[in-house]
């Protein structure tokens, strides 16, 4: 049977077989797995059992009990990975669902519920596509394998970060990440990021006196980020080679959300200062308030870079004691030329018929623990993109359905 026919046969098996398909997913979403708090436990034992029944060889390791990553794998030689992770955001207030997010309700079109755009339903289609070369002994020339891992959410360092340092992508060529891309595009760079952990020190008062006496620390602060913004106007450098890709990608951002100047989320700094805590009492001058900021970093910038300007600043206030510690993951990407790129982008046009066009993210993901080691990586999956991290979540059946075929098609390109 030659490459091409048994793609055909493929995608017919995952057409006649697609009930079964869009009822995988629907149970995966059944299982809550909100992180945090992270309890994994359930959806880790019904993945295994999924394994099991399927024939594939799996195990579950980690730095802890607490943190199970899940490997699985066919065959032997170089790997083609796939990755996904199983926890999902919280679902926040009910109120605000017109559905229950854990209910995994399929109606004609849509699978609805918390996880079904990002990304447990990347994730079923990824290990449908997978049970059917087990199932059908399909030869592969290499060896498949997934990761699939339990706090992508909170950052991943004990999920594909602990996988990669400890070896388990050591003999992997290339990777996919089943996040959520939608029909139109593949995901082939993304944003680094600085959280920046700010302390401020004052001298406690009585609030009467407070404009006389004693260090208001909120209000140092608040000073601060008054001014955090500036650091907006850094931008990254792009090569000739990825000058395409910038374009198209500020493109997709103005599409996607819609808002003036939105494109610039792609090549520019963002700042979001995302929690601050100070104060004990109304009536007490605060002696301590912290801020934690999340930048993000643009292709073509070091975030040392950024790390410089931001303490720059603080110079320039000159504020008094404030304490400042950083968090920092370098900008990534996967040259578009690479053979993983051309080969999803041919198999998802020839699915869809229309021009799906690799771009960089404006966020981040379990992807740059890979591409840090080298490994040419991207993200493709099913989505709806207003629901994501959001209240009434869905994905369209339409888009699990192709993305099983394009991962299969995929499969059978680079292992066949």
């Amino acid at each position: 049977m030659d490459l091409s026919t048994t793609k055909r046969s493929l995608w017919d098996i995952i057409d006649t077989r697609k009930n079964e398909l869009i009822g995988l997913c629907s149970d995966l979403i059944r299982i809550p797995s909100e992180n945090p708090p992270g309890n994994v436990d359930e959806i880790v034992a019904f993945i295994s059992r999924f394994f099991i029944e399927n024939g594939i060889e799996s195990l579950i390791v980690g730095p802890s009990p607490a943190y199970p990553n899940i490997v699985a794998k066919i065959g032997k030689g170089p790997a083609l990975l796939f990755n996904g992770h199983c926890d999902v955001v919280p679902a926040g207030d009910r109120a605000h669902w017109d559905f229950d997010p854990y209910g995994g309700e399929v109606t004609p079109t849509t699978i609805r519920g918390r996880g079904t755009s990002d990304m447990k339903c990347g994730l079923g289609a990824a290990l449908f596509a997978m049970s059917l070369f087990a199932r059908g002994n399909i030869p592969l020339k290499g060896r498949l394998e997934i990761h699939i891992v339990p706090d992508e959410e909170t950052g991943g360092a004990h999920g594909t970060q602990w996988l990669v340092e400890h070896g388990y992508a050591d003999n992997a060529f290339a990777c996919i990440v089943a996040e959520p891309t939608g029909s139109d595009t593949c995901e082939v760079g993304q944003k680094g990021q600085v959280r920046i952990h700010v302390a401020a020190e004052g001298k406690a008062a009585h609030g009467s006196i407070g404009n006389y006496v004693g260090e208001n620390a909120i209000m140092k602060v608040v000073a601060l980020l008054g001014r955090i913004e500036e650091l907006r106007s850094m931008t990254g450098e792009y090569s000739e080679s990825q000058t395409q890709v910038l374009i198209d990608s500020k493109r997709i951002a103005q599409e996607k959300l819609g808002k003036p100047q939105v494109g610039d989320v792609i090549d520019h700094v963002t700042v979001n200062p995302g929690i601050i805590k100070g104060g004990i009492k109304i009536n007490m001058v605060p002696d301590l308030c912290g801020a934690d900021i999340d930048v993000r970093v643009p292709i073509g910038l070091p975030t040392q870079q950024v790390v410089a300007r931001f303490e720059g600043l603080l110079r320039q206030l000159n504020l008094g004691t404030i304490r400042s510690s950083f968090e920092c993951s370098e900008a990534n990407f996967t040259e578009v030329t690479e053979p993983l790129v051309r080969t999803i982008v041919n198999n998802a046009e020839t699915i869809w018929h229309h021009k799906v066009i690799p771009a960089y993210q404006w966020a981040s993901s379990d992807a740059r623990y890979y591409r840090l080691k080298g490994i040419p990586t991207l993200q493709y999956g099913p989505a709806n993109t207003p629901g994501i991290h959001s209240y009434n979540e869905d994905v369209d059946i339409e888009d699990v359905i192709n993305a099983t075929k394009i991962y299969a098609a995929t499969i059978c390109d680079l292992l066949g």
